[in-house]
């Protein structure tokens, strides 16, 4: 019998993508911090992954743990969640008019032990926009706990002119890269 799958996150994005696709899983935080590596995102989204579900596997050793982590990626800058309003009005202007990459890391992990990893990502081009528009984004109060300051999937799909890639990405879960990760390493017993 498959242990239960473990989504080692607080998003309620992620919990709303695991379940549309109808994957059986329980939710727990991890207790970990996040590290920034400036110009490697895939290595900073993987290496995030990896301890948020080491986290939480040594807590449920025998269960298998999914740890996830998004990062947006410009010119070798890292944008994490904001931690401020102005820090959230700084990413918003530096993506103004241009294409951005979106980079997710998930890390399947089961006893302390790391079954597989994948690392996904998309490229978003955001319209011009000036302080207006960047205005209207922090005003609707979104900015604050999204990588890069906006959530496609609601309020910051204004400022969105393409995407190339894994939309599910740039919310937080690249559905592919989860499903073949569950499918190849996630069975083992």
């Amino acid at each position: 019998m498959t242990a239960p799958l473990v989504l080692a996150s607080g998003s309620p994005r992620r919990r709303a993508i695991l379940e549309r696709i109808g994957v059986p899983f329980v939710c727990e935080k991890p207790d970990c911090p996040e590290v920034s590596l400036p110009g490697e995102p895939e290595r900073t989204v993987l290496s995030n992954a990896r301890a948020k579900a080491l986290s939480v596997s040594a807590r449920r050793p025998g269960d298998r743990v999914l740890g996830c982590d998004t990062v947006v990626a410009l010119d070798g800058a890292l944008f994490g969640k904001p931690g401020s309003e102005e820090e959230a009005r700084a990413m918003l202007r530096a993506l103004a008019g241009r294409t951005h990459d979106v980079w997710t890391g998930l890390a399947l992990v089961r006893g302390g032990r790391i079954l597989g990893e994948r690392a996904a990502r998309t490229r978003v081009r955001f319209r011009a926009y000036g302080e207006e528009e960047i205005d209207r984004q922090i005003a609707s109060g979104e900015p604050m706990d999204k990588a890069g300051a906006y959530g496609i999937q609601s309020f910051g799909a204004r400022l969105v002119e393409s995407v190339e890639g894994c939309f599910y990405n740039v919310v937080g879960l690249p559905i592919f890269a989860v499903i073949e990760l569950l499918e190849s390493r996630g069975r083992e017993p």
